[in-house]
């Protein structure tokens, strides 16, 4: 809600004026005094001045340049004195209201003034967003996928969007946390409004809450004026906080009192200033063991997970791979003279791949890929290049059970992961089992699996759970 000061001598004009723009939907306060005023800016910072220049106590003309530079100011005139509007106009006033004040003129002036600001506000945040793409592709921009993983992921963002509840998104790094964020902003009812991104870990620690709340002028050495803050850029709109798990104590400390009273100071400033924004946090890390061990702040976790929402990692969506591969082929960031297919093969080949860094892993390794192919139309298996690691180095084989499984139930498990990880490919599956390819037939027909996806022709619920079996037992 916009908090609009009006700065009026005449009570009864004041009480008036105060009474119209609180009945549609702001937050005013009245002051008839240039001490009253000051008073009151020492500890809010308003989202619009009304303000009668000739006030008991004094000029208010020689302030209009200061205060135009953190809000829109209305200049509240009498006739006689046009010429001080005027004056106050080259100072930095956006508009001016002759007394007696007219209803419905205040009303439009007072929403084009704010109008006005959110868009300068925009404008200015959409100019850095623009700057910081040029310096780097954002990576795939869209959730690409129609694995029931990722589709579970739609579905929970289409619940949660509308809900402006706070939300913590869990994945490993280079699941795409950042897309799942935007999807959350752009299904809200803030998609209208800014989706500001505070990247914790690359912040240094000195420059986090400068960077987060602001900071006023000689807050610290070099701070040569006001700085607003990322939560200032996101007003309206979906503040997202990657990596969550970096911040220090006393941010944490910080950003617990926004998310419990939706206040917050700039750095080196005494004004309480209000926040309407939804926070969005993500993470890699445990936050919860994090908490139990003390080395993050508990009631900021609980604060955090009013809803959490995990984004499942590369492997566990192979049958989104191919489609992943295609976009990013599609939509790769430099000249590419020739237009390149995928074989079959180096497809089989991304999708045996364990993919330990996950989407932006592919990404990279298809735009290797391209480079590697030259002129080639086909991308075969030698161009693609999983970097210092062999693709048998990192693939573990996991076998996940609710309960302490038969040779029946390892066996069909793992003849599904690896008919899913080689594509169907049943004679490479064979090779990799160390037995003879009609025994692979054989298999398949026993355990009801579906020889092209791997997958069982009937649900098999306890084949997943917490017990584990094989080399790397446990781990997801």
């Amino acid at each position: 809600m916009p908090e609009i000061l009006v700065v009026e001598d005449d009570r009864t004009l004041n009480r008036l004026i105060c009474e119209q723009l609180a009945r549609h939907g702001h937050e005013v306060h009245g002051r008839s005094s240039l001490s009253g005023m000051r008073a009151y800016l020492n500890d809010h910072e308003p989202a619009l001045v009304l303000l009668d220049i000739r006030l008991p106590d004094g000029s208010a003309m020689e302030l209009i340049p200061e205060l135009a530079e953190e809000c829109p100011v209305v200049v509240l005139t009498a006739f006689a004195s046009v010429a001080d509007a005027v004056e106050a106009m080259k100072s930095g006033a956006v508009d001016y209201l002759s007394k007696p004040v007219r209803i419905d003129e205040l009303l439009i002036s007072v929403d084009r003034a704010l109008s006005q600001a959110a868009l300068a506000r925009d404008h200015h945040f959409c100019k850095r967003q623009l700057a910081a793409r040029r310096a780097g592709w954002n990576g795939g921009r869209l959730l690409v996928g129609h694995s029931a993983a990722i589709r579970q992921v739609y579905e929970t963002i289409r619940a949660v969007a509308p809900e402006d509840i706070t939300v913590l998104i869990h994945g490993e790094s280079g699941t795409g946390k950042e897309l799942v964020a935007q999807s959350l902003h752009q299904h809200s009812a803030r998609s209208e409004r800014n989706f500001v991104v505070v990247d914790c870990c690359t912040l240094q620690k000195d420059l986090f809450e400068s960077e987060l709340f602001g900071h006023e002028k000689g807050a610290f050495t070099g701070a040569d004026r006001q700085k607003k803050g990322l939560i200032e850029a996101a007003e309206g709109g979906t503040l997202f906080l990657d990596e969550i798990g970096e911040i220090d104590a006393a941010a944490q400390a910080k950003l617990l009192r926004l998310l419990e009273t939706g206040q917050y100071r700039r750095l080196g400033g005494n004004r309480m200033l209000k926040a309407d924004v939804r926070i969005v946090a993500a993470t890699n890390r445990d936050l919860e063991a994090l908490a139990a061990a003390g080395e993050f702040r508990a009631d900021l976790y609980y604060r955090l997970s009013a809803f959490v929402l995990t984004v499942p990692p590369l492997r566990e969506r192979r049958e989104d791979i191919p489609l992943l591969a295609e976009h990013f082929l599609r939509n790769h960031d430099f000249s590419c003279r020739v237009s390149k297919q995928w074989t079959q093969q180096a497809i089989r080949k991304l999708v045996a791949y364990e993919w330990p860094g996950n989407v932006r892993e592919l990404r990279n390794v298809v735009e290797r890929a391209i480079i590697l192919s030259r002129a080639s139309r086909k991308i075969r298996p030698e161009h693609v290049v999983f970097g210092v690691r062999e693709p048998e180095q990192a693939g573990a084989v996991r076998l996940v059970f609710e309960h302490q499984p038969t040779l029946e139930e390892i066996e069909a498990k793992y003849l599904a992961d690896l008919l899913e990880r080689y594509s169907g490919h049943r004679s490479k599956v064979a090779e990799v089992m160390g037995v003879s390819e009609r025994s692979v037939y054989r298999m398949i027909r026993k355990h009801g699996l579906d020889g092209l996806t791997g997958r069982r022709s009937a649900p098999a619920g306890s084949l997943r759970g917490r017990g584990s079996v094989g080399p790397a037992a446990g781990a997801r």
